[in-house]
């Protein structure tokens, strides 16, 4: 593959490692061939892509390696123990090449996309074509942003890193997910929050008054 990229264009400046294998499994039904499938596909498959691309990349003198990753291990999924791994380590290899490769003008580099509509990751997520829609608004409602992204936008991800633009950084992995790994329901309605807010500092004032005057109390009588 290295060979034929370099006979037809001359040169090899950017790699991109796109492939990825998954599925859902709970753990304990989860066979070591599965595992190690995965494994192979999204790990094995990344450090062979880099290590094959090497040796061309190097006589750029400005080439980089985009991985492509995901978000799911970023805490812990469910039914995603073999991806969360295989990934996890595809982001612990983006940063280990990006410290030992910069030195020959390798820049390495990763992009851990969130939901982006009309991919196999996301339809496998619908249990039935029936119930595509509701997981959809499901997994909207569960964005900062309103909405799942885009091919476009993880393909202009790519793009930023790959330009001159990212020049200075390698050994990061971007997140393009719209905020969605970071979000969790809020314990408080929007429209509750400055009532709540108000309610606990009146109590806090109310609380330091009555201790204070309980101390002076106490310390007169000391």
């Amino acid at each position: 593959m290295v060979g034929e990229a370099v006979a037809k264009f001359a040169r090899l400046d950017i790699l991109v490692n796109c492939a990825a294998g998954n599925f859902l499994s709970p753990a304990e039904q989860l066979s070591a061939n599965g595992f190690r499938t995965v494994m192979e596909i999204d790990t094995f498959g990344t450090f062979h892509m880099c290590r094959a691309a090497f040796e061309e990349l190097k006589k750029s003198g400005d080439a980089i390696i985009i991985n492509i990753s995901m978000t799911l291990h970023y805490g812990a999924t469910w039914w995603q123990s073999h991806a969360c791994a295989a990934k996890a380590a595809v982001d612990a290899l983006t940063r280990n090449l990006g410290l030992e490769w910069g030195h020959f003008g390798i820049r390495t580099a990763g992009v851990a996309p969130g939901p982006i509509e009309g991919t196999a990751g996301m339809t496998k997520l619908a249990p039935s074509p029936d119930a595509a829609a509701q997981v959809n608004n499901l997994i909207n409602a569960a964005i900062p942003l309103g909405h799942m992204g885009r091919r476009w936008d993880i393909a202009m991800a790519c793009l930023f890193l790959a330009s001159p633009a990212a020049a200075f950084i390698t050994g990061h992995t971007l997140v393009v997910d719209g905020g969605e790994w970071m979000c969790r329901p809020p314990l408080v309605p929007r429209e509750l929050v400055s009532k709540v807010s108000r309610g606990v500092e009146s109590k806090s004032r109310a609380v330091g008054l009555a201790g204070g005057s309980g101390g002076n109390n106490t310390r007169s009588k000391l």
